[in-house]
């Protein structure tokens, strides 16, 4: 494992795998580094993602093994129950295996020409005046070095690295549980389900997301609470939930934490980037990062492989990947961020009150002509144009007044 090498990955996941692929394609000798003995496993998200976010990455279509189901729209249940439904003419998302996924971007890396090293815990960077080098890594008993010229912490959320880098970790996170279950009753199987309110979410929302298997993948965030506890009165008492999961069986569940907060701060320094997870590139209405943060590992690698054919590798040099990523991502995340502020100072009240006029306006069809989930605010511009859009932003704006007055 001595040999050096242009780029060192930290994580196997779809971020760090398609660094790696990017920067294969690029001609860049390259050597990913994943603590667990599998990739994809163990997998602590939903695994819902935008069919256009795919085919944007080039990886649309999917294999098919690796597709769960595709969804047309999605049902937002208000607290009390009442629901507010959007449908689309054409597919828009789709549930992945989300360890298949992993394991697909991955192979793709390899067959490029990547090198993946599994069981292999990358324990500290090596630094150097300041630059980042290389790192130490751990398989079993043995403890090797790598030298390197740019390393890329995709991670995760855990970004254990990144204070050795000089970087802040994300620190606003919400606690998740991601469950699937068998015996689900009564679901629409071309649409997700999503459930808002504090008394079951709070700070967050839930979801509910068909399989073609009869099963579903149940899951919810929240800011306060017990993750657990809450899926369990979910499932037993939400009065629209619990008519499809009362009698559901939990086959297995994973918990998580879950950054809402936008972007860090600062995603480089010297020798060194972060992406995915680890950089907080998740959306902070949804809790979804996936496609996101894949774009943003594309600019990553492209970076990555012109600080190696300048031989810079300075912060100053590597800042154009911080640049290039906010300037993909700056004014959606801001959207974003409002709205989810917005949302949090909703009451339960308040949101049965907006689901009822959502319905009321009819803005289902306002909704439709929306073309993009993953980057909301050039979205919400595109919809503002519609006077019934205006009406709900209206109440939403006299909500949010209303409770921070």
């Amino acid at each position: 494992m001595n040999e050096d090498s242009d780029v060192i990955v930290v994580g196997a996941g779809p971020c760090g795998s398609f660094t790696a692929l990017k920067l294969a394609k690029l001609s860049r000798s390259v050597t990913v580094f994943e603590e667990h003995s599998q990739i994809g496993v163990p997998s602590h998200c939903a695994g819902h993602l935008s069919m256009k976010g795919l085919k944007q990455l080039g990886l649309q279509p999917l294999p098919p093994e690796t597709v769960e189901n595709i969804f047309y729209g999605a049902n937002f249940y208000s607290p009390k129950g009442n629901r507010f439904s959007v449908r689309f003419s054409q597919p828009v998302t789709c549930a992945v295996d989300r360890a298949m996924f992993d394991k697909y971007i991955a192979e793709k890396a390899q067959d490029a020409g990547a090198s993946f090293h599994l069981n292999s815990r990358v324990e500290t960077l090596m630094i150097k005046n300041d630059f980042v080098r290389g790192a130490i890594v751990k398989n079993g008993e043995t403890t090797e070095s790598m030298l390197a010229g740019v390393v890329v912490d995709a991670e995760g959320i855990s970004s254990r690295i990144m204070r050795q880098a000089g970087l802040l970790r994300p620190q606003k996170l919400v606690k998740g549980v991601e469950a699937e279950v068998e015996n689900v009753r009564d679901t629409e199987s071309d649409v997700v389900d999503v459930y808002l309110g504090n008394s079951y979410a709070p700070g967050f929302y839930a979801w509910l997301i068909p399989k073609k298997d009869g099963k579903a993948k149940v899951g919810l965030a929240a800011r306060t609470g017990n993750p657990k506890e809450l899926l369990q009165k979910l499932m037993l008492k939400h009065p629209a939930a619990s008519k499809k999961l009362r009698s559901s069986r939990i086959l297995k569940a994973t918990f998580h934490p879950i950054t809402l907060e936008g972007p860090i701060g600062q995603t480089c320094s010297n020798g060194f980037l972060a992406v995915g997870d680890a950089a907080s590139q998740v959306k902070p209405t949804t809790g979804g990062g996936v496609i996101i943060g894949m774009t943003c590992a594309q600019i990553a690698a492209e970076v990555a492989s012109e600080a190696l054919d300048k031989n810079d590798f300075s912060k100053q040099f590597l800042k154009k990947y911080q640049n290039r990523c906010r300037e993909l991502l700056g004014f959606d995340m801001k959207i974003m961020l409002r709205i989810r502020k917005t949302l949090d100072t909703l009451s339960d009240q308040r949101i049965d009150e907006a689901i009822a006029l959502c319905t009321k306006l009819g803005l289902d069809k306002t909704l439709q002509n929306a073309k993009d989930i993953d980057f909301q605010g050039q979205t919400l511009l595109q919809v503002l144009r519609s006077p019934r859009m205006l009406t709900a932003l209206a109440y939403f704006s006299f909500a949010y007044l209303s409770a921070n007055l």
